[in-house]
């Protein structure tokens, strides 16, 4: 079953194709500030419709994308090309998907 998530405006749409198992919650400096709830499935598994602006950081390892309009934080992608996960931003979804996952705490901070 697919489920339809948006940034705020609506200008970046994303479609996962699987339900997600587990939301992580990261505390590196990024996502500790922006709240962002992250579920990973392969691209192939994900639509994003709408041009969001990507922001590479750090360690250089990913690009993160926000929607230009509102701001909001839609989901990362691995700048390797050969890296077959992306991360995605649960908390454009209804809540309903997401409040009863399991959380993982994901310790970016150490990396």
């Amino acid at each position: 079953m697919s489920h339809e998530g948006s940034c705020h405006c609506g200008a970046i749409v994303v479609t996962i194709e699987d339900d997600p198992v587990e939301a992580s919650e990261c505390n590196c400096s990024i996502c500790r500030r922006t709240g962002a709830l992250w579920t990973y499935a392969p691209p192939a598994r994900v639509a994003v419709n709408g041009e969001g602006i990507g922001y590479v950081h750090g360690d250089r390892v990913l690009t993160l994308v926000h929607c230009p309009t509102c701001g909001v934080i839609t989901h990362w992608s691995a700048i390797d090309p050969d890296y077959d996960r992306m991360g995605i931003n649960l908390r454009l979804f209804d809540p309903q998907l997401w409040e009863a996952l399991p959380r993982k705490l994901v310790d970016g901070a150490s990396w």
